[in-house]
């Protein structure tokens, strides 16, 4: 399935959501982040170019940072950085009642927006923007098993 298949078969209802989470994303990552098809959803990587190591757990991939789902009653985005990087997910729990009325939704490094009219965009660029593909790279190798 193709990044432009995945976003055809998103409900009507939630598929304008999606896209604007998705755009908003993209525009925001700092260079060098490619957005593939990975896990079956959008997923920015870091190429094998830039960390031919790839990931630990499944070396011929490239390393995932950040991805994009939908799920039965909500909209995912997986941030890998979150869960690697405690002063981050500081930063970001405490940022999000500033943003949204509504309750934070989150496990480890997934946040769960059950209601597309409450997705905070802004707070998610500047989320997205505080990690280069260098900086990630460095948080990975220094939580890498």
């Amino acid at each position: 399935m193709t990044i432009s298949e995945y976003i055809a078969a998103i409900d009507e209802t939630r598929r304008s959501a999606y896209e604007r989470l998705l755009t908003t994303v993209t525009n925001a990552l700092p260079e060098g982040f490619v957005c593939i098809m990975q896990y079956d959803m959008p997923t920015f990587v870091i190429p094998k170019e830039l960390y031919p190591a790839g990931y630990h757990v499944t070396p011929e991939l490239p390393l995932p940072f950040l991805s994009i789902g939908v799920q039965k009653n909500h909209i995912s985005l997986y941030h890998l950085g979150l869960y690697a990087d405690p002063a981050l997910l500081e930063w970001f729990v405490a940022e999000y009642p500033h943003h949204v009325s509504t309750k934070l939704n989150m496990g480890k490094s997934c946040i769960r927006f059950s209601n597309i009219n409450k997705i905070p965009y802004t707070l998610i660029e500047e989320l997205v923007s505080r990690q280069s593909v260098d900086d990630y790279i460095k948080l990975y190798e220094s939580n890498k098993p």
